[in-house]
């Protein structure tokens, strides 16, 4: 338990020769120094597991996970270990401040990759529905590419085909005239084959030649645009096939994919919440204990440390500067005596 004890003072970052002359202090800065070590754990935790969902490999993960949590760790133990009790509630706010908020800044990072993880197969189905949506997306800007030219096609053919109609329609109506005529049913109402009848089967024939030449003309032009109809559907058709699906495995996709579970569940909503406040409260509890606590010992002699070493300090500059001071007038005052002499 000696080592393990020795070990969280070491990460509270208290003063050794301090503490062994208040001893009263030691379990205190254990516990700031175990929350201190743990909080260094959870960032490296969440350092991995968001850098494992962006290269999916152990070692590189480990690695960069361990420098992660080493260096929050650090922070912490220099945020922790520069707070300095002043006696006065607003003097020691006003210098904690800063550090509070960095502290914060610290535990939002640490707790969004947890709260990935926390809620992995959630998010796991949410990813899926979102590669389904990016997909249809990519497809329906993929058939947009063709069905202009796909459209045009089926118009301009449509509009041959119509043209054929339109000339079919006037044949047929002449050739009913002409045999309405010939069988007395219509037009004169005369049952013969005399001139009048002659008239309507020759309109009727010339109604049928300029049909058959306007099918020569069309023909070729429908098979033609049928052709590019069938080459780009079946580029469309070879394009969609060979389209694959996004893989949305990084942590931006993640961090979306919460987004969207938040907005869709309450619970979700609130427990990421909670999550993100119950790490702030771990990173932020050793400098709520500094502020809201008394003096107590250690602050007391550490300050007197602190005040001794001002004082020699400032002993020593006066002292130099007297002595230079002095040392200039001596100069000064020789170099005159020197002058008045010669």
């Amino acid at each position: 338990m000696t080592y393990l004890r020795d070990f969280f003072l070491l990460c509270s970052g208290a003063n050794e020769s301090i503490l062994k002359k208040t001893p009263t202090e030691i379990n205190r800065f254990v516990g700031i120094g175990a929350t201190i070590f743990f909080t260094g754990v959870f960032a490296a935790i969440a350092s991995a597991y968001a850098i494992h969902t962006v290269f999916n490999n152990y070692f590189i993960s480990m690695f960069f996970g361990l420098l992660w949590g080493l260096m929050i760790f650090n922070l912490d133990r220099y945020i922790v270990s520069t707070i300095k009790k002043k006696g006065s509630f607003f003097r020691d706010l006003s210098s904690v401040v800063p550090r509070l908020v960095l502290a914060i800044l610290i535990a939002v990072v640490i707790a969004k990759p947890l709260e990935l993880k926390v809620f992995e197969t959630e998010i796991e189905a949410e990813i899926q529905l979102m590669q389904q949506e990016t997909y249809a997306e990519q497809e329906a800007l993929l058939k947009a590419r063709y069905d202009s030219d796909i459209q045009t096609l089926n118009t301009d053919i449509a509009s041959l085909e119509e043209k054929v109609e339109d000339k079919r329609i006037v044949r047929d109506q002449l050739d009913k005239e002409a045999i309405l005529e010939a069988d007395g049913t219509g037009g004169s109402m005369r049952r013969n084959m005399g001139p009048i009848y002659a008239i309507k089967k020759a309109d009727a024939q010339k109604a049928q030649a300029e049909l058959d030449a306007t099918i020569n003309e069309v023909a070729p032009l429908i098979e033609n645009k049928q052709a590019q109809l069938a080459t780009i559907e079946k580029t469309k058709a070879d394009d969609l096939a060979s389209m694959q699906k996004v893989a949305l495995t990084g942590l931006a996709s993640r961090i979306e994919a919460l987004d969207r579970l938040s907005n869709k569940s309450t619970a979700i909503f609130y427990a990421g919440i909670f999550i993100m406040l119950l790490f702030i409260a771990i990173e932020t509890s050793p400098i709520f204990v500094k502020l809201i606590a008394e003096r107590s010992p250690y602050d007391f002699v550490l300050n007197k440390h602190e005040f001794a070493f001002r004082m020699n300090h400032n002993n020593y500059v006066a002292q130099l500067e007297n002595a230079t001071t002095n040392k200039i007038k001596f100069d000064t005052e020789t170099g005159l005596y020197k002058t008045e002499i010669t």
